[in-house]
């Protein structure tokens, strides 16, 4: 991904247009690990440190680490128009973003260009981004639990020291990467699946389930990756 935005910009700088990268003061680990933000109910965090996992409901690295930064950029050039890449096809993001104020525009839903329209464009001018859409639906942070547990796996597959690392991560913080699993746990979970796939067997059977909460509680009765 780093590569396909320094390909991009210097495509856009060669083509006389200023390209403007912005980050946020604090880094995600940061935020992860080390901040102490203000508790609702600090008695039930205890001595805990940093935001953890982000859940569905509490999207704090997207606010923190892109749209805050975003828009305070925005908001010191004045009267200006954004153009918000949303596809055409991404229904639940444009219910969210189509009803806010401010002087937004949405080309790709005003063309009629869906997410895959976007991608073959993009191939076509060279823009492969290594391959990351071949083993990801959307390409989005590497380690965030609200990935698919396809994606999850893929990361496991093609990225084991991506994986590694999300492992490591996962034994550093208080909260849990998913509330219906632990790394560690979709760890021995996708080794199982990859044995019982050798022996031919179904992973989605209820055979399948019910040996698997075996393996969740034995650490030894599954393949290390």
């Amino acid at each position: 991904m780093y590569k396909h935005v320094a390909k991009v910009k210097s495509v856009i700088e060669a083509s006389g247009i200023k390209f403007t990268e912005l980050r946020s003061e604090k880094d995600f680990d940061y935020y992860m690990f080390e901040h102490q933000p203000k508790r609702r109910n600090p008695e039930k965090y205890g001595d805990v440190s940093g935001y953890s996992w982000a859940g569905a409901q509490s999207r704090w690295c997207s606010q923190l680490l892109k749209i805050s930064i975003i828009d305070k950029y925005i908001k010191s050039l004045g009267d200006v128009i954004q153009y918000v890449g949303i596809a055409a096809d991404e229904t639940k993001r444009l219910e969210r973003k189509i009803t806010q104020t401010g002087c937004r525009r949405y080309p790709l839903v005003e063309w009629g260009w869906t997410e895959d329209d976007c991608l073959n464009y993009c191939y076509s001018l060279g823009y492969d981004w290594d391959g990351l859409y071949k083993h990801f639906n959307r390409v989005s942070c590497w380690c965030c639990p609200l990935k698919s547990l396809d994606e999850l796996r893929n990361l496991r597959k093609y990225y084991p020291g991506l994986w590694q690392e999300l492992m490591d991560m996962d034994n550093r913080t208080w909260r849990q990467y998913r509330a219906d699993y632990s790394v560690e746990e979709l760890d021995k979970r996708f080794a199982f699946e990859e044995q019982r796939q050798e022996e031919g067997k179904s992973i989605r059977n209820r055979e399948f389930f019910a040996e698997l909460k075996g393996v969740l509680c034995d650490g030894n009765n599954y393949i290390k990756h």
